[in-house]
């Protein structure tokens, strides 16, 4: 056997090609060449590809919103930034009752995008309010007093309803200051906001730095069951 060819072809082979070496150094001298194209070089690049990274971030996972009113007192106070999830409802998932949501209220509720709770989604059963003062959702009481504003009642108007397959019945927690569901009842769409319309949801409070927090599911409605009867 050819012991001095053999050894000649593993050397062959182990040395890296000229080709990939090449596309390497391609690469290297793009990103020279656009930070030279730039005041500030290679710092100003950095900083310009941060902001794509996190504009990219805003429009398809993670979004600020900040708190315009208080309608969701105490929980979220007027200029609170929260997280919105964008991607919590995607690949299946629906929101439940107790999550607090970010959604467009065009032609629903206004020209503009708000935050409420969840209180009722498609085919659940919703009235308010029984002898003790409490709204039942499927038949089932649900005490808010956790997370109501101080002194609110769960509503001072009464209502009735049959929550439509695809849409959710929204409350803010600060009954007495919070144009919701209830005001739209008469309304296009019934009061009721369409899934689809769901920008995200809510899942931490990110400013100002004293009231950081995260903002989990209620479990205030975990004995509340499904429209057939099981609980959800």
């Amino acid at each position: 056997m050819d012991t001095e060819a053999q050894t000649t072809e593993r050397d062959c082979a182990s040395q890296p090609s000229v080709h990939e070496g090449g596309e390497e150094r391609s690469r290297f001298a793009f990103v020279s060449r656009a930070a030279s194209w730039l005041p500030g070089g290679r710092l100003t690049l950095s900083a310009l590809l941060g902001l794509v990274l996190l504009l990219l971030l805003s429009i398809f996972v993670m979004q600020p919103f900040q708190i315009p009113s208080g309608s969701m007192e105490p929980a979220l106070r007027v200029g609170d930034r929260v997280l919105v999830n964008k991607l919590a409802y995607r690949f299946g998932a629906e929101p439940q009752r107790g999550d607090v949501v970010v959604f467009d209220g065009t032609g629903y509720f206004g020209d503009a995008d708000y935050i409420k709770r969840v209180v009722g989604v498609g085919g659940d059963h919703v009235v308010c309010c029984d002898s003790k003062g409490r709204i039942g959702v499927n038949g089932e009481p649900v005490d808010e007093n956790t997370f109501l504003y101080p002194g609110n009642t769960p509503s001072e108007a009464p209502f009735d309803l049959i929550v439509p397959d695809g849409t959710l019945f929204l409350l803010g927690d600060h009954r007495g200051d919070s144009r919701d569901s209830r005001d739209y009842l008469g309304g296009p769409g019934g009061g009721m906001v369409p899934v689809d319309e769901v920008i995200g949801k809510a899942q931490w409070i990110a400013w100002p730095a004293g009231h950081w927090g995260s903002l989990s599911r209620n479990d205030v409605y975990a004995r509340v069951p499904a429209p057939g009867g099981a609980h959800g």
